[in-house]
Order: C-alpha cells, then sequence, then structure tokens
C-alpha cells in the first residue's frame, strides 16, 4: 500500500512535487484553493476574445524544462509548440533603443559595434557564465541544502573560485564592459533574482547563458501551456487535483503532521508537501511546531512585487516587441524604493509583453494582447487610484516608443493586479511575487528549510526554499523535496517489491 500525500498548492513546484512522488508509488493529492492550477503561472480568458497569462512570460533555461518531461519519458513538444523570439527581446533607454538578436554571431557584432573589444568580452563572460551554469544548475541548485557538508564534492571544491561566489554581481559586469547600455543589457537577468545586481553574488551570471545563449522562448498558446503539460503528467502518474480546496489547518499530534484540514474537513496523510506561501503554510501551525517566527522573515530580504496591468487593445501597435524593457530612468533609483524606501517608485522602469506579436490564438484579429509589469516593494498601499496614476504613464511612455497616440481610448479590456492580490489568490507574505531575494546571506542553506525541524513529515518547496525564485528553479524545488521524502519514508508499495 502507497504512503498517502498532500500537496498544498498547484504551482509549478507542486505540480513538479507531486509527479515525481507519485512516479515513485506513493498516493498523491493536490490541494488548491483557486479553481484553477499554476499558482502564479494561471491564465484566464476575457468574454472579448483575449487569453492573459498572469505571470511568467519569459521562457528561460528551456534544457531544465526539458529535464522534466524527459523524466517521465516525454519531449515538451508531446505537450505545445515553442518558438524561438527574435530579438529576443528589446530594450528602451532615454538615448534609444536596443534589441538582442537570438544568434549569438549577430550578439557578438552588436557588442563589438556598441564598445570597441565588446565581442571579445562577450566571448570571455559567456564562456564563464557557461561553466557556472553547468556546475550551478546540474550541481549546485540541486542540493536540498540541509547542511553545508554537500557541497563538500571534488568537483565543487575544484570549481569554487570560478563560481564567484563572493563577487557581487555588477563589479563582475563592470569588469567586462564600460558602455551603460551593456551593462543595463547585463544585469537585467538579474532582476528576476530580487536584488540589486550590487547584492547578488556573480555566480548568477548564469542567468545570462540560460537566458540569452540558449535563447528566448514562447509556447504557443502562452506560458500556461507548461503548467497544463505539467498538471497532465502528474495525472499520467497517478495524482489526484482537488479545486476549490482551501487548507485552512494542518493537523499535528506530537512530532507528526497526522492530515491537513480542506474547508473544514479532516484529511488523514502520511507525509504532507506545501507549495503554498512558506510564511503562510507556518501559520496553519501551532506556534510552537513553526521553523521560523515573525521576527525572521521581518528580516528577510523579499523579492518585489508588482502592479501589472494586463490590457486588450482594439488597435495594433506598431514598433512593439514581444518582450520590451522601458529603461529610460535610472534603474538604482527605482531598486532604492523597493528594498529602501518601500514606496511607490517617482521614475519607475517596467516591462511590457506582447505575445500576440508572435500568437494570434490570444487575441482578437487586430487587436493587441499586452501585459505590463511594474517591479514594486512588498508590503505597500495599492489603491486603485494609485495603479491608475501609473498605468497612465507606462501607457504614455508606450505611445513614445511605438509612435502611436491616444492608447488609453483603444483599450478594450483592463484589470489590474497588484500587492493585495497576491496576498489574496496566494496568501503570499506582504504580496511578495517572487519570493525571497537570492542574495549570498540567503543562498542554499541559508534559505528556509524544505523539511520542518519539529515535524518529521512536513516539507516546504517553492521559491521562499531551494533553489529560490523562477520557474525553472521551481521544477528543481518540487524534484528536491520529492527525492528527499522518497529517501526519509521510501513509498510503502516499494518497500514490497
Amino acid at each position: 500500500m502507497p504512503n498517502k500525500i498532500a500537496v498544498i498548492g498547484s504551482g509549478i513546484s507542486g505540480l513538479s512535487a507531486a509527479a515525481y512522488l507519485a512516479k515513485s508509488g506513493n498516493e498523491v493529492h493536490v490541494f488548491e484553493k483557486n479553481s484553477t492550477p499554476g499558482g502564479r503561472a494561471r491564465q484566464f480568458h476575457t468574454n472579448n476574445g483575449y487569453t492573459f497569462d498572469m505571470g511568467p512570460s519569459w521562457y528561460w533555461m528551456p534544457d531544465i524544462i526539458e529535464d522534466f518531461f524527459k523524466d517521465f519519458g516525454y519531449n515538451s513538444n508531446d505537450f505545445y509548440e515553442l518558438v524561438r523570439l527574435n530579438p529576443q527581446f528589446e530594450m528602451i533607454f532615454a538615448d534609444g533603443k536596443l534589441s538582442l538578436p537570438d544568434s549569438y554571431e549577430d550578439m557578438r557584432l552588436l557588442f563589438e559595434k556598441i564598445e570597441s573589444g565588446g565581442a571579445k568580452q562577450l566571448d570571455r563572460f559567456m564562456e564563464s557564465a557557461k561553466y557556472k551554469y553547468e556546475i550551478g544548475m546540474r550541481d549546485f541548485v540541486v542540493k536540498p541544502c540541509l547542511s553545508w557538508f554537500e557541497f563538500i564534492s571534488l568537483k565543487i571544491a575544484k570549481g569554487a573560485l570560478k563560481l564567484d561566489l563572493l563577487s557581487d554581481y555588477r563589479s563582475y559586469v563592470k569588469k567586462h564592459f564600460t558602455n551603460p547600455k551593456l551593462i543595463a543589457l547585463m544585469e537585467f537577468p538579474v532582476i528576476f533574482l530580487g536584488a540589486s545586481p550590487k547584492n547578488i553574488p556573480a555566480l548568477y551570471s548564469l542567468m545570462n547563458y540560460g537566458g540569452y545563449m540558449l535563447g528566448t522562448h514562447y509556447p504557443i498558446g502562452g506560458f500556461y501551456e507548461l503548467v497544463k503539460a505539467m498538471k497532465s503528467v502528474a495525472e499520467e502518474q497517478g495524482v489526484k487535483f482537488h479545486f476549490e480546496a482551501n487548507v485552512d489547518r494542518i493537523i499535528t499530534v506530537d512530532n507528526n503532521a497526522t492530515g491537513i484540514s480542506v474547508n473544514g474537513e479532516f484529511i488523514e496523510f502520511d507525509s504532507i508537501v506545501s507549495s503554498s506561501d512558506y510564511h503562510h503554510t507556518e501559520t496553519l501551525l501551532d506556534a510552537k511546531y513553526r521553523n521560523y517566527n515573525e521576527e525572521y522573515w521581518e528580516s528577510r530580504t523579499f523579492a518585489p512585487s508588482c502592479l501589472i496591468y494586463y490590457l486588450g487593445f482594439n488597435h495594433v501597435i506598431p514598433n512593439l516587441k514581444h518582450h520590451t524593457l522601458f529603461f529610460e530612468n535610472d534603474f538604482d533609483s527605482h531598486i532604492a524604493t523597493i528594498y529602501g524606501d518601500k514606496k511607490w517608485p517617482n521614475e519607475p522602469l517596467f516591462y511590457s509583453c506582447c505575445p500576440s506579436k508572435t500568437d494570434s490564438s490570444v487575441a482578437p484579429q487586430g487587436h493587441e494582447n499586452v501585459f505590463l509589469l511594474m517591479p514594486l516593494a512588498i508590503g505597500i498601499e495599492d489603491e486603485e487610484a494609485i495603479r491608475e496614476k501609473y498605468l497612465e504613464e507606462m501607457v504614455s511612455r508606450l505611445e513614445r516608443h511605438t509612435g502611436t497616440t491616444d492608447l488609453l481610448s483603444k483599450i478594450d479590456f483592463k484589470r489590474s493586479y497588484c500587492v493585495s492580490d497576491f496576498v489574496s489568490d496566494y496568501n503570499a507574505y506582504k504580496g511578495n511575487a517572487y519570493g525571497l531575494a537570492n542574495t549570498l546571506k540567503q543562498t542554499a542553506v541559508l534559505k528556509p528549510s524544505i523539511k520542518n525541524s519539529k515535524l518529521k513529515n512536513l516539507y516546504y518547496t517553492g521559491q521562499l526554499t531551494v533553489p529560490g525564485p523562477g520557474v525553472p528553479p521551481s521544477i528543481i524545488s518540487g524534484k528536491i523535496v520529492a527525492k528527499e521524502i522518497n529517501k526519509q519514508t521510501p513509498s510503502r508499495y516499494e518497500k514490497t517489491i
């Protein structure tokens, strides 16, 4: 008879953990408070023909995502069509713009054109980034991080200096490039890690390799195609999904989590995996069983929240790429409002995604599907009037860049999403969107543990634990916790064969 395991939450890490646990012979049930799977990667449809991905839109590190499917005997193209974007994205500056081509040779030509010797420096940067990617993503981030002894291996020891763990990312980039546009281009990927480049280890140049070198992709139908595919794989392993099933309590007896209360009803389980917000999960326990107190969470550096607008335009917007980064204002000033002042920015940066440029299925013919995202401090007030003020600014800058006018009047669908929505939909601590920042003091063993220290059968997965924020790390996180559970409590089914 297999072990019966509950997974709380159907985000990327929950889907991953559930699939791997079920593959090992366990009986797995996933409980999701919302009506559809995916967590922050959900999708919604409008009555007038738009399809909006609600969260992730950058399909990077395709090899890591592919590894998930290969573990179950599939390829991603068994579920969806993946296209490479060219250009990968465009960056808008106060004095011009820069498009990153898909071809590496074209990338080298671009760097050389902007800065003499830039091509050779790009080669050096990417050669080192490739090494970090191969060691980091294949050896470093797959550890459960329950002890520093996990990292005592000849391979990691030999490569420790090359991993640049003690150098900060900004200094590392400036060793290679001097042109402000190239510096901004190379610093951009670490925004996903939730901290200023001054506070991120240079190890994370691996992001540049995983994105720029392996390409920026898009699944036709939207990023939600990945969620549907992962759910399908999990169901094929025998996973049972329960929607609109809010877990309101984790039930404990002595040092065991004996089950969960779902919409007020007790269900018994042998083990529990929480893929929901770590802090929220802890509130489902009596204080004496929590790994961390409120002071701990207050002392953490969180990645940003964000203001998102999902917009439908009854007008084709010219000169707009699939991904566009609006960097006309000072990057550090915006970062300071997130981590220092914790207030709304005066001169914000923002990001635009227009998937209808690539995918005709996400908007009616002759219309555009546009997703605007502006990073924000967590825990700030986000009433509708403030949201609207920033919408007007972002659309104004969109007009300037694309040479269009009066775009606000061409909106035929509008929905905003901000700090308070992250709290209500995902129980996100202070409305964070991307988990904990990947600073050196919050890396590996220094992240919240995947195991509850007082309850031997409660585990945590997702962006607030190892390896950190992002879709590929969340997939890895689910696999890590499944492997740890199977190691600690092998399936009773496995014991009999």
